[in-house]
């Protein structure tokens, strides 16, 4: 089963470009399957070129290839931050690369997502498959407030909730480094004034959005993502629960900063030039 929206050939030759081993039939090991990510990216360009106002800064410090984690915060009812963060991935980086993201575990319960999602790299968020991608050289993105990020108020939409720690444990074990991102516009875009918990629980999701508008449609909304310099934590990943617990404090402060730096972006106090995302 393939992404419906038909390829443009302009996203078909920067798909040729990703470093996937694709064999003659268009599939990876993992079964991403390259017609379908082609179409799957030509519909993410036509919000992130053609929607959404997006502006990045920093994705230098993404690594040209080889392991690495992109570590962002989330907002907004519907994860619209996440297909924009791919975007950045596919079409500012030279090479492109493909940021494979964790798929909340609900997606599977619902009927030809998990499929569709795994022909365009996405996978349920299980540590085998993540330490997998990472073992082989890939570029993975994660959110670790999960839904608890997108469940965020619109007036909550700068704020950051709880972390998981696993994300920590799995960039040691692995020793990829961490690439943290602040984004935001995913609350501009998606702004929630409530969230349906009990219909959600009917419908198998954590919850459905209420927008301020009551439409499930983003606004046109400007995002701005910043990433950061790469951390790299030493050891094994079995580390005891009070040094992971300081690692993710140190990761979770990081992108604290880098909201801070694009709101001054957004109210005029900074220019480009003078962010700073460096430690």
């Amino acid at each position: 089963m393939r992404f419906p929206l038909p390829a443009s050939s302009r996203i078909r030759a920067r798909v040729d470009r990703l470093d996937l081993p694709f064999d003659r039939f268009g599939y990876d090991p993992y079964g991403v399957e390259k017609e379908s990510l082609a179409r799957f990216l030509t519909a993410i360009r036509v919000f992130y070129q053609g929607y959404f106002r997006v502006d990045v800064h920093g994705i230098g410090h993404v690594p040209a290839t080889g392991r690495a984690m992109l570590v962002a915060n989330h907002a907004g009812g519907i994860a619209f931050d996440a297909s924009v963060l791919l975007g950045a991935c596919f079409f500012e980086l030279e090479p492109p690369r493909l940021a494979q993201g964790m798929a909340e575990k609900f997606i599977n319960a619902v009927p030809m997502a998990s499929t569709i999602s795994a022909r365009v790299g996405q996978f349920p968020g299980l540590p085998e498959h993540a330490e997998r991608l990472l073992s082989e050289g890939r570029l993975l993105s994660v959110f670790p407030e999960g839904a608890r990020g997108t469940a965020k108020l619109f007036r909550e939409r700068r704020s950051l909730v709880r972390f998981g720690t696993g994300f920590v444990r799995l960039a040691t074990k692995t020793q990829a480094p961490i690439v943290p991102v602040g984004i935001l516009g995913a609350g501009e875009a998606f702004p929630t004034v409530a969230n349906l918990k009990g219909l959600g629980k009917v419908l198998g999701v954590p919850y459905v959005p209420v927008p301020r508008w009551g439409v499930p449609l983003p606004r046109p909304a400007r995002f701005t993502l910043l990433f950061g310099e790469p951390i790299r934590f030493e050891g094994t990943g079995s580390e005891d629960d009070a040094t992971v617990a300081s690692r993710v404090e140190e990761v979770k402060e990081r992108i604290r900063g880098l909201l801070d730096e694009g709101e001054k972006l957004w109210d005029g106090r900074a220019r480009p030039d003078q962010l700073l995302l460096t430690r």
